[in-house]
């Protein structure tokens, strides 16, 4: 009978295995939220060893049949088999079990990977609409919508820490002349590569806007006195009138661009957005009639 206690005992170690794995089961699902990844990959180790242990049933099974054949009489060993033969078919069925939901979470994740795809393509978009909204297309600076936010802003921190801030309204100087000798793609060039040199130039806390056509607005947030705010107008009239290389290879360089720059002071020369803006165009307009860079707001 040493085979039939070997069989037995074959037997009862896989019963232990299987009973081991159950109080291990446990941990899987009490892991502080798991992945569905994580959890695709630790139910399908789970499935192997169900598989494993459903193989060791069937080899026992094997030789409890074959103990049975040469003994007749052994009862024991038969109800053993009977036993061991309902636990082999439950653990297969919960290995068939097991493998289903696998599949189906391997579904989820799939699906769940597509939809975070189409999130992040949304957010995207979201952004892209966003900063189109508040961007000139062109040149790539903050439009009008955007400037006046930051002024009105501005103006309430300029009131509240009694601050001084300034506009500067600023014209391009022969531009159109650029358009209409060259064409609109020359002239986008110059937009273009004059916004460049006023976003290297500006303060990080200030705002260039491009107001419309060739013009453009500059807020100046917590400025010194006069001369600091002619300072700063010099250098970008500089800027500007760098010479700029034309987009075509065939043709020469444009013609120089300058600049001619309105500038308004707060509280002096208005308290409002509109009424500073307006006195920096008017300032502007007399610095151009005068051919001069620049004029202050009288």
């Amino acid at each position: 009978m040493i085979l039939n206690v070997y069989g037995i005992q074959c037997y009862q170690f896989t019963l232990t295995n299987r009973h081991q794995m159950k109080k291990r089961e446990p941990k899987v699902v009490n892991e502080q939220a798991p992945s569905l990844a994580q959890a695709l990959h630790q139910n399908t180790r789970i499935k192997d060893v169900i598989d494993e242990c459903a193989d060791d049933l069937s080899s026992v099974n094997t030789v409890l049949k074959q103990q049975l054949a040469d003994d007749v009489n052994g009862i024991g060993v038969q109800s053993a088999l009977q036993t061991s033969e309902s636990v082999e078919g439950k653990v297969q069925d919960a290995a068939s079990q097991l493998s289903s939901v696998n599949q189906a979470l391997g579904e989820e994740i799939l699906e769940r990977g597509v939809l975070e795809q189409r999130l992040e393509l949304i957010q995207i978009q979201e952004q892209a609409a966003r900063h189109a909204s508040f961007h000139d297309p062109l040149t790539g600076l903050p439009n009008r919508v955007l400037f006046n936010d930051r002024l009105e802003h501005g103006l309430a921190q300029a009131n509240r820490h009694g601050w001084t801030l300034a506009i500067m309204f600023v014209d391009l100087n022969n531009f159109k002349g650029v358009n209409d000798i060259y064409g609109h793609a020359a002239g986008d060039h110059v937009l273009k590569t004059v916004a460049l040199r006023l976003k290297d130039t500006i303060r990080s806390d200030d705002t260039f806007c491009r107001h419309g056509g060739d013009e453009f607005l500059y807020l100046l947030l917590e400025v010194g006195d006069e001369g600091n705010i002619a300072a700063i107008a010099e250098k970008i009239t500089h800027a500007i009138e760098l010479p700029i290389e034309s987009p075509f290879p065939s043709e020469a360089k444009i013609p120089q661009i300058s600049a001619s720059i309105g500038i308004a002071i707060f509280p002096k020369d208005g308290l409002t957005a509109e009424a500073l803006v307006k006195s920096a165009d008017e300032a502007m307009y007399k610095a151009k009639k005068l051919k001069i860079n620049y004029v202050f707001a009288q």
